[in-house]
Formats: C-alpha cells, sequence, structure tokens
C-alpha cells in the first residue's frame, strides 16, 4: 500500500516530465554522430582515428568537467546551472553544425561538452530532490531510461538527417530541443533556494585530471601512426604518469574541497560503485563505435540502415532502463546491478564471434543481452551512488559517477581504437577489441559481486517467490 507521503503529485509528475525531456537533450546527441562519422571522415577527409574525437573528445571534456558541474549545481543552484548549460549546449550545436572543418567541429564539440557537463548533474539533483527517499530508485529508472529512449532515438535520427539531408542537422536539431527543455524546466521546476554550504572548485585538481587523460588518449591515438616507442609517445605517457600522481597529492592537500573529496571517496558504499562503472564503461562505448563502423564498411548499410540495426541494443536498453527503477526497489541494488554487470559482459562476448560472413541477424542476440545489461546496470548503481551520500551531494554524487564512467569508456575507447587500427583487417581488429571489453566487464562485475550494493535480500526473494506460488492457477 502507497503511503501518502510516497505518493506523486501532479507537479512532481511534471517536473520528472521536464527533467525527462531535458535528459534527451544531452542522450540524443551521444549516440546521433555514431552512425554519421563514416560521412564525416569523407567530408573532411580523415579517418576514423581523427573522426571518432567527434564522440570521444565530447565524452572526455564532459567527463573532466561533470564534478566541477556537479559542485556549480549544488552551490549557487541547479535550475540556474542548468539552464547556463542549455544555452553554452545549443550556441555551440549551431556553430558546429556550420564548421568548415575538422579542427572548428571538435572545438564546438569541447564547449558542447561543457554546457553538457553542467546540465547533466543539475538534471539529476533536480530529479532526485523533488521524490521521496523511497522513490529513489525511480529518478535512477525515470533518468537512465529517457537517456536510453535519446540514446536509441540518436542513431536512427542520426542516420536519417545524414542520409536524407546532412549529418550537420544533427547539430541544428539540438537548439530546438533544448529551447523547448529549457522552457518546461522554466514552468514547473520550482526556483532555487540558497545553499549555505560553502563550496570551491579544485581547479587544481581539474587541470591535472584533464592534463592525464588527454595525454593518456593522445598517446594511445598518435601511437598508432608514429609507434609506440616514438619519443612523443613515450613523452605523452610520461606526461600522463606525471599529472595523474599530481592528481592524487592535490586531491590529498585539498581534503574535502577537492575535486573528488576526500570523506566521499573514503564511502564504503560510494568507491566499489566508483570503480565497477570505471571497468564496465568501454564496454557500451565500444559498442556504439564499432558496431555501426561494421555495419557500414562490412555489412554495407548505409547511415539510416545502420542507426535502424542498432534497436536491437538501444531499443532494449530503454525499455530496460525504465523498467529497472521498480525492479530496484522491490528486489535491491546487489542483485539488479550484478545482473546488469553479468549481462554486459556477456553481451560484448557474444560480439566477439565477428567475422567477415557475419550478417546482421547474428548480431541480434549479443545486442540485446548488451541492451538488457545496460539498462540494468548504469539506473541502477547511478541510484546506488546517490544514496550512498548526503541528499545535499546528489548533485556531486551523479557527477563524480558519470566522470568514472566517461574517464573509463574514453580510455577504454582510446585501447579499442589502437586495437583495431593495428590489426590486419577492421573485421578482426574490432573481435580483439571487445574481447579485451569482455575482460574489463568480468572484473567489474566481480566487484559488483562482492562490494557493491550491500547483501543480497535473500528473504525478500524467499517472498516474492511465495507471493507466485499462491496466485499461480
Amino acid at each position: 500500500m502507497t503511503r501518502p507521503e510516497d505518493s506523486l503529485s501532479s507537479s512532481t509528475i511534471a517536473g520528472l516530465v521536464a527533467m525527462g525531456l531535458a535528459v534527451l537533450v544531452i542522450a540524443n546527441d551521444f549516440t546521433a554522430f555514431s552512425v554519421a562519422l563514416p560521412a564525416m571522415e569523407k567530408d573532411f577527409r580523415a579517418d576514423v582515428t581523427t573522426v571518432q574525437w567527434v564522440i570521444n573528445g565530447y565524452a572526455l571534456v564532459f567527463g573532466v568537467l561533470i564534478v566541477s558541474g556537479g559542485r556549480l549545481a549544488d552551490m549557487i543552484g541547479r535550475r540556474r546551472v542548468f539552464f547556463l548549460g542549455c544555452v553554452i549546449f545549443a550556441v555551440a550545436s549551431v556553430i558546429g553544425g556550420f564548421a568548415p572543418n575538422v579542427a572548428l567541429l571538435l572545438t564546438c564539440r569541447a564547449v558542447m561538452a561543457v554546457g553538457g557537463a553542467m546540465m547533466w548533474p543539475a538534471i539529476l539533483g533536480m530529479t532526485y530532490a523533488i521524490l521521496p527517499h523511497s522513490k529513489a530508485g525511480l529518478a535512477g529508472g525515470l533518468i537512465l531510461g529517457a537517456a536510453g529512449f535519446g540514446n536509441a532515438v540518436g542513431p536512427l535520427l542520426g542516420g536519417f538527417l545524414t542520409d536524407m539531408i546532412n549529418w550537420r542537422w544533427i547539430f541544428f536539431l539540438n537548439l530546438p530541443i533544448a529551447a523547448f527543455a529549457m522552457l518546461v524546466t522554466w514552468r514547473v521546476v520550482a526556483k532555487d533556494e540558497r545553499s549555505d554550504t560553502e563550496h570551491r572548485i579544485d581547479y587544481g585538481g581539474i587541470i591535472a585530471l584533464s592534463i592525464a587523460l588527454c595525454a593518456l588518449l593522445l598517446a594511445l591515438d598518435q601511437g598508432v601512426d608514429v609507434g609506440w616507442t616514438a619519443p612523443r609517445i613515450i613523452a605523452l605517457f610520461a606526461v600522463s604518469a606525471v599529472a595523474l600522481i599530481a592528481f592524487v597529492f592535490i586531491e590529498r592537500v585539498a581534503r574535502n574541497k577537492a575535486l573528488v573529496p576526500h570523506d566521499v571517496m573514503k564511502n564504503g558504499l560510494f568507491l566499489p560503485v566508483c570503480i565497477a562503472v570505471l571497468l564496465m564503461s568501454a564496454i557500451f562505448f565500444a559498442s556504439l563505435l564499432y558496431l555501426p563502423q561494421f555495419m557500414t564498411k562490412v555489412l554495407g548499410c548505409s547511415a539510416l540502415g545502420s542507426g535502424a540495426r542498432l534497436l536491437p541494443l538501444m531499443g532494449v536498453f530503454a525499455i530496460t532502463s525504465f523498467v529497472a527503477g521498480p525492479l530496484y526497489t522491490r528486489l535491491g541494488p546487489k542483485l539488479i546491478v550484478s545482473l546488469g554487470a553479468a549481462f554486459l559482459a556477456l553481451g560484448i562476448f557474444f560480439l566477439t564471434r565477428l567475422r567477415q560472413t557475419t550478417d546482421f541477424n547474428e548480431l541480434i542476440p549479443g545486442m540485446v543481452i548488451l541492451g538488457i545489461g545496460v539498462g540494468l546496470f548504469y539506473s541502477s548503481i547511478t541510484t546506488c551512488a546517490v544514496t550512498a551520500l548526503d541528499p545535499s551531494e546528489a548533485s556531486l554524487a551523479g557527477g563524480i559517477v558519470y566522470m568514472f564512467q566517461i574517464a573509463g569508456g574514453s580510455i577504454g575507447l582510446g585501447v579499442n581504437t589502437a586495437l583495431v587500427a593495428t590489426a590486419p583487417t577492421l573485421v578482426q581488429g574490432i573481435r580483439t577489441a571487445f574481447f579485451v571489453d569482455a575482460a574489463l566487464g568480468t572484473c567489474g562485475l566481480l566487484i559488483c559481486v562482492l562490494f557493491v550494493g550491500g547483501e543480497v535480500n535473500i528473504a525478500l526473494l524467499r517472498g516474492l517467490r511465495h507471493h507466485h506460488r499462491a496466485h499461480a492457477p
């Protein structure tokens, strides 16, 4: 029976709809370009190791700055930060649509990532704030479900625009979507209240972490062309290592004012979540980049055809994300997060069976399993992270988890790109990359089983089983 304090008012429902619409602005943009990369390669006469930065560079900037976005949201107001992020995102999108060269295109994507990094944690914070604590699982399911829907629509929309008009319209479409999301949020989400809590942005930590990740990804990207023992590559790896050491030192000195606060990372419930997300995140990134590459270059599909053929993955992801919230509430975090991780690892392992003669129908089982894993894992583990910290740190928690997701995905994608580029054939490279991703996913699964979400609620599972038997015909 639903308690009165747990019921959702009409204004709360309207607010949830507004947050769902806002998520679509960001989620659609992550995947819409995955099917447009071959067209960009052709227009700019570039190779995949360059144009993949349309996705990877955006994700890197997004991931590094999202914690700062969370801090800003908690400090000056989530609604204000959301509106500012929307404006930055939309303006950069329009400029990116007119970009005459790759350099300006990638610059605009980086600026878009700044706006997205402000929007995402503000959306998470606003969503969890307007729901009662007992409905926390619903918040994660709603946000990741809306993200899954946006991700699912992204390849279809991106493919349609690329084939029928031009890939540049993927950028232009962000303006009306962002404007509509801002209008709905303005009307239904309450104004911010000033926080008395002191916050400082750890600029030193941001700079050190940015240098470490950028140097590492550049080394992985350029090592394919100039050789892994070239002085430039060795220097980049060295810069990455030094910057990472500096980041650890800066964080220790800054303590609770750090980019990743000391007390947060000592939280026994929160730290395993971050490690699990870091290990699992290469899987989704790799599938979004290399499945369309396989479909376009091996199966001969158009951009729209590749987007449509991602539906077994993206559609299942969207549906499962919406189901994950109620399952989280009923069965608890341990079981749902672990199942999600298991499906992720199993799904990408199924896709290691790719061959030059593989047809689309053979891809479907792996994509469906992968979609279930993405839907169960990310919505549930986000809720685990947010509920592990104080409610006043909801945006910060969401930002940190997403930083680990983007960092893990970006580094994993950089490794994947290096493996694909050095392989004798595209198919062999994708197969090797997916096998490495499956190994990382297995490690992430072990972390989930051993450390994430407390213990499995055996009594609850037995109660559900008895309830099912009592109602069986």
